[in-house]
């Protein structure tokens, strides 16, 4: 009982936000371009506060252990199995095979991840690992993906309904991915905070204190919108049909990128059921066996590894969708259903491999 006390705890105010963010979308305060909008905040003001004070403040020598290793493992495993479902069960390009391989294996280590290993595991030292190693490896080629995929980054352009053609030649792919990192505002925030924290520096009180107030606002602001987009009306294609979108609103309040598919209700229905499968069973499940047999972790750190695992899809795969013109169906989605279904995964995880820090 203590242990599903737990998990509700921490789950609570992800429902709560959400609800609160569709309740908001329902009666119109907020206007018809809130989701955008905030979506926007999120991606180039909240978040790269949140990642820069996070990262600056960590030792990046602390995630190379057997640990992460195994818990690596389930994610390049499964994010790599993600990606390989989106193009050839579903038929997406690479844009939209990033967003299903991070809704299959991108953990909500932040606002979940935290709080469930503080009353689960007793302290959430593995979850800060688990923060750097998503933030420093796995979203870079995430959104190197993205990028290549629509041939623009989440810029100016994002949501405004103009996007570049995609360039043509190695030189051009080549000129894009050397200047992502200036282009896209997540990586470079956690370049910066790579330096600050490799250089040893310290941010002066007033900064800090301005960055930890509005990064503050990245996670429950993300969940707000996630609420909102939870509005967006049923597209007219629930057909078997695939209909191409170009300068037509998307369902969730952007434009959609011109080539990229808008799938039918059933097959996207078939999408998010994949995901949530990689994302709440296949992955724990291969942590499990990494950290287990072959690298015979402890107790109480595979329970860490195995936990971390199953937690459910983050809110970021939804807001890289929606700031790269994608369809957002697939990654809301799986958000709300993976966090659904993690509660089943985590308990049964908890209860099987025993709890050493309550």
């Amino acid at each position: 009982m203590a242990g599903m006390h737990a998990l509700l705890s921490a789950f609570a105010p992800i429902w709560m936000l959400t609800a609160i963010g569709y309740a908001v979308g329902r009666s119109g305060l907020l206007g018809a371009q809130a989701e955008a909008v905030l979506g926007r905040f999120v991606f180039h003001v909240a978040m790269p506060a949140a990642l820069f004070t996070m990262v600056s403040g960590s030792r990046l020598n602390t995630f190379a252990n057997s640990s992460m290793v195994a818990f690596a493992a389930g994610t390049a495993l499964v994010c790599g199995l993600g990606f390989l479902a989106s193009g050839r069960l579903f038929g997406r390009g690479t844009a939209d095979r990033a967003i299903g391989s991070m809704a299959s294996g991108y953990v909500n280590s932040a606002n979940l991840g935290i709080p469930v290993a503080v009353q689960v595991l007793g302290d959430a030292s593995f979850v800060a690992q688990i923060i750097l190693f998503q933030v420093l490896l796995v979203s870079p080629v995430i959104l190197s993906l993205l990028d290549s995929g629509t041939g623009t980054g989440a810029g100016a352009e994002a949501g405004t309904g103009r996007w570049a053609k995609p360039g043509s030649g190695k030189a051009v792919v080549f000129r894009r991915m050397l200047t992502m990192p200036v282009r896209n505002p997540i990586i470079m925030a956690s370049l910066l905070g790579v330096a600050v924290s490799a250089l040893g520096l310290r941010l002066p009180h007033a900064l800090a204190h301005s960055c930890d107030l509005l990064g503050a606002a990245a996670v429950p602001t993300a969940l707000i919108t996630l609420g909102l987009s939870l509005n967006a009306r049923p597209a007219a294609d629930d057909s078997p049909e695939l209909s191409r979108m170009t300068d037509r609103p998307a369902l969730a309040g952007h434009t959609v990128r011109a080539g990229h598919t808008v799938r039918a209700g059933r097959t996207v229905r078939t999408e998010v059921v994949v995901a949530v499968a990689l994302k709440t069973l296949v992955q724990p499940l291969i942590a499990l066996a990494v950290g287990g047999p072959l690298l015979h972790l402890p107790e109480h750190q595979l329970l860490a590894v195995v936990l971390c695992s199953a937690l459910p899809t983050a809110q970021n795969a939804f807001i890289y969708a929606q700031q790269y013109g994608l369809d957002t169906r697939v990654a809301r989605n799986a958000v709300v259903a993976s966090t659904v279904v993690s509660m089943a995964t985590l308990s049964v995880a908890t209860w099987a491999l025993g709890t050493t820090g309550s």
